[in-house]
C-alpha cells in the first residue's frame, strides 16, 4: 500500500529552537539552506600528466536561512540577534540548538532536522517600495557546527 504522505508537501513545517520562545519566534514563512556538501581535494599522479586523484576532505554546510514578516515588537529571537550580530564581542556568542521539522496534515513531524550550535551571522529587512503591495520580510541567516536528520 502507498504512503498516504508521499511526496510531502513544503508549505507546513516548523522551526523550533532549543530555548523555546514565543510562537512569532517559530512562525517563519520560508526556510532554506539545508544543504550539505562533501570537499574534495585534488592529489596529482606522481609522473602521471593524465589525471588527478580527488579524495574527500570535510563537510560543508551552508548558512540556514529563515524568511518571516517582520516582528515590529522585541521578540528573544530579536534580542538574541541583536546581542550576536550588533555586539561588541564583550560577551561570549550563546548558540542555540535549531529543529526544522517538516510535518504532515496532522500537524505531526514527517522528517526532522536538527541544527546544532548555531548562531546569528546576517539579519536583514526587505526594500521598503511605495510602489509595490509587499510584506515587510526580515531574514536570518544562522551559521551552525553542523546538522543531521533526527
Amino acid at each position: 500500500m502507498p504512503d498516504a504522505n508521499y511526496p510531502p508537501v513544503g508549505f507546513y513545517f516548523r522551526v523550533s529552537f532549543g530555548a523555546g520562545g514565543a510562537s512569532v519566534d517559530n512562525a517563519f514563512q520560508e526556510v532554506s539552506g539545508l544543504t550539505m556538501e562533501l570537499e574534495t581535494t585534488s592529489i596529482p599522479e606522481g609522473g602521471q600528466n593524465l589525471y588527478k586523484h580527488r579524495v574527500p576532505t570535510v563537510g560543508k554546510y551552508s548558512n540556514l536561512v529563515l524568511k518571516r514578516g517582520l516582528v515590529a515588537e522585541g521578540s528573544d529571537l530579536a534580542r538574541w540577534c541583536s546581542s550576536t550580530v550588533g555586539a561588541d564581542f564583550s560577551a561570549p556568542i550563546v548558540p542555540r540548538q535549531v529543529l526544522v521539522s517538516l510535518l504532515n496534515e496532522d500537524g505531526n513531524p514527517l522528517a526532522s532536522w536538527s541544527f546544532d550550535n548555531a548562531w546569528p551571522v546576517k539579519w536583514s529587512i526587505s526594500d521598503f517600495k511605495a510602489q509595490e503591495n509587499a510584506l515587510a520580510i526580515e531574514t536570518l541567516e544562522l551559521a551552525y557546527s553542523r546538522f543531521q536528520k533526527v
